[in-house]
């Protein structure tokens, strides 16, 4: 386990404690590029990762108030169902392909990121049972799927879809990726033997970054932190693109 690696799982937790997404977008080429693990083991221990980290964080926040648990309840049910599907895909592709998409969905959701604009609207939070469980549905199939919590996608849906505040939004969104992942981790089990030291040190430290995260987030401008991790899933998506 390198010394690169271990930055990697710091900055796995810290961009889930400061955005309530990303984290999970970065574990799969920290895992296969500098731990050295192969792409179908990384994903389901990219789940285990991230889904430890995530429920320590979602914990840090419904503490402090900024966890919607209706709609965690209702995009979490959806989505657990929607990741045991996307698990079953996994096989039906190559590692290369498999990579390869990772690294574009990398590219539509930093674009997302550096277009989206700072608001102050802080709108009634409503989670409208049908949107909510459809979208829930949609980000479980790629969590199962690819390996990813799905944060990127829940920020955005939560707050269109259930209404919530952004800060409200990024815990709730924590929870979500904490299910989902768990679900999906349990439908990839004996696929591929799981390096369980290695998940242990990588949850270890992503845990700690998401508290440290957490306590940072009020104190940095939401749009700059937002900015700064599309330069830098951007910057990741390259380079899972040039490897290729």
């Amino acid at each position: 386990m390198t010394p690169l690696a271990l930055l990697g799982a710091v900055a796995i937790g810290l961009s889930l404690g400061l955005t309530g997404a990303g984290g999970s977008i970065l574990t799969l080429p920290v895992l296969v590029y500098l731990a050295g693990v192969a792409p179908r083991e990384a994903i389901s221990l990219s789940l285990l990762i991230v889904g430890s980290a995530a429920l320590v964080g979602a914990w840090q926040r419904a503490r402090a108030g900024e966890l919607h648990f209706l709609a965690a309840g209702t995009f979490a049910g959806a989505g657990m169902l929607g990741a045991i599907f996307g698990a079953k895909l996994t096989d039906l592709v190559s590692p290369a392909v498999l990579m390869i998409s990772f690294a574009v969905l990398m590219i539509v959701v930093a674009v997302r990121m550096l277009l989206v604009k700072n608001t102050t609207l802080q709108p009634e939070p409503e989670c409208h049972p049908v949107r909510c469980l459809l979208a829930g549905a949609g980000v479980g199939v790629l969590t199962g799927f690819l390996g990813v919590g799905g944060g990127f996608l829940l920020l955005p849906a939560l707050v269109k879809f259930a209404r919530l505040p952004l800060r409200v939004a990024t815990g709730t969104s924590l929870a979500i990726i904490a299910a989902n992942s768990a679900s999906g981790f349990i439908s990839h089990l004996g696929e591929a033997p799981v390096p369980w030291l290695l998940a242990a040190v990588f949850s270890v430290i992503a845990a700690a970054g998401v508290l440290i995260g957490g306590k940072l987030v009020s104190r940095l401008p939401e749009l700059a932190l937002r900015r700064s991790f599309a330069l830098l899933v951007l910057t990741t998506a390259g380079f899972v693109l040039w490897r290729r």
